[in-house]
């Protein structure tokens, strides 16, 4: 039987509206935007005081990484940040990295994302050596996310070195495999998951620094057949930009230029320290930006250039990266809020192509995180897996709204408690703010936490 959804306000590409709701199809994709009467047939859900929006699409994430959460805030920088992620990284058992991607996953499905793009880089067991099953830790990632309800894109990373003229890094001992051992084991798990419902693989050479030019053009050109999104790190770090000029001759987008590497199908995750001339070569191949932008203020990578990459007409994404914090909204504003303070102006992104803000940077949360998924959803219209999410209308932060300002409102104020209900093709995750599984997640991460730090994170006893 289909299922009509019927919110008080549906946000459509023209923005709220009234009087119509989601029709949904059994196999859970839309149907029609639809009023009530057309729907007769159909099992009716009320969301009362609710506006239903497209659900968010997180298009990077490391989900282990959620446990240093509040680990590294004290000092240091990028790569002293590394150390604290590698002592995480390193005391995960094959079902220890399930209990912990299903807790970043869950807040992930709280705050309103119906799909994750997982670029998963643990690949051996804490020794080095291979599991007997190379893709054992990317099936438990995504296991997890389909235990918690999440659609996901496993973007299975290539890691072969620790940089150019460094002796291999003990801490990234369970990242390495050789350059013919990633295809076969990434063709591998393609085969696990032939046309598995809510996963899809993409391919991740993880950065220039951890993947020598011939394996990575290898991987490219094995790519160009696959289809596949490709997804790599590009130009976090200044010091990433001059370790390629040294070994290239090149910074990393134009080394990635000359060897024919950017292509549609290619997103650049970051993409900080980028020259005009670099974001043209993007925007020419058609490539798309996954900025991170609360991981990127967390660590002090730098502020990303929104407005030269979206006015050259490169599609902008969002991911939450490290897991400093988990709240799509955040990372949008912040693609805005942070150009407003270095530039000492406001409307920074406003009616770039004659887009609307608030428009473009809820955009950059849903559909363009779609599309350099290659997944359909992002948007509700006919065809497209019904993957939504709810407002409370009358929560206090969005009180005294009217349809045309509530998008706005929304991006730039809404707190993730304002989320109630969440949906993957039709199927309803989150209910009035609760996941049935939140208890049972809670505690096996909380375990977690204790075995990879210590009773110490938890407080001293009082005396």
């Amino acid at each position: 039987m289909n299922t009509f959804y019927w919110p008080d306000l549906l946000y459509s590409n023209v923005g709220f509206i009234s009087g119509v709701g989601l029709l949904v199809s059994e196999a859970g994709e839309v149907l029609a935007l639809s009023r009530r009467d057309d729907a007769a047939d159909a099992r009716i859900v009320e969301l009362p005081g609710k506006a239903l929006l497209p659900g968010f699409v997180n298009a990077h994430s490391h989900s282990f990484q959620r446990l240093i959460r509040g680990k590294a805030e004290g000092g240091g920088d990028f790569w002293s940040w590394r150390q604290t992620m590698y002592h995480a990284a390193n005391r995960l058992e094959p079902e220890d990295v399930y209990d912990a991607a299903r807790m970043a996953f869950l807040e992930m499905a709280l705050a309103g994302t119906t799909t994750v793009g997982e670029f998963h880089y643990l690949h051996n067991a804490a020794d080095g050596r291979p599991y007997d099953d190379p893709n054992l830790l990317a099936k438990q990632v995504i296991e997890a996310a389909r235990s918690v309800g999440l659609r996901i894109v496993l973007l299975r990373t290539a890691y072969l070195r620790s940089g150019f003229e460094l002796a291999p890094d003990a801490g990234q001992k369970r990242f390495f495999e050789t350059g013919s051992a990633f295809l076969e084991n990434t063709t591998a798990l393609l085969r696990a998951y032939p046309e598995t419902s809510g996963v899809s693989i993409g391919v991740a050479p993880h950065s220039v620094r951890a993947v020598p030019l011939r394996e990575l053009k290898a991987i490219a050109e094995w790519n160009q057949s696959a289809g596949l999104p490709l997804h790599m790190h590009v130009s976090e770090q200044v010091a990433e930009n001059e370790a390629c000029l040294r070994e290239h001759g090149h910074t990393p987008v134009e080394l990635l230029k000359r060897e024919r590497i950017l292509s549609p199908k290619f997103t650049a995750v970051h993409a900080i320290h980028l020259s005009q001339e670099e974001i043209a070569a993007l925007a020419e191949a058609g490539a798309s930006i996954c900025a991170c932008p609360t991981t990127e203020r967390n660590l002090g990578d730098g502020i990303f250039p929104a407005d030269r990459a979206m006015t050259a007409g490169v599609r902008v994404a969002l991911g939450s990266d490290s897991q400093a914090q988990i709240d799509p909204l955040e990372d949008a504003r912040e693609l805005e809020y942070h150009l407003r303070l270095a530039q000492q102006n406001r409307g920074v992104l406003d009616q770039i192509g004659g887009e609307p803000l608030a428009a473009r940077l809820f955009g950059c949360a849903t559909i363009n995180g779609a599309r350099l998924l290659s997944i359909a959803s992002g948007e509700l219209k006919p065809g497209n897996p019904a993957d939504f999410f709810t407002v409370d209308l009358n929560d206090v932060a969005i009180a005294g709204h009217s349809a045309e300002d509530l998008l706005s409102m929304l991006v730039f104020s809404l707190p993730r408690s304002a989320v109630r209900d969440v949906a993957v093709s039709g199927r309803m995750i989150v209910r009035d703010g609760e996941h049935e599984l939140t208890a049972e997640i809670v505690a096996q991460y909380t375990d977690i936490h204790r075995k990879v730090w210590g009773d110490s994170s938890h407080g001293k006893e009082a005396r």
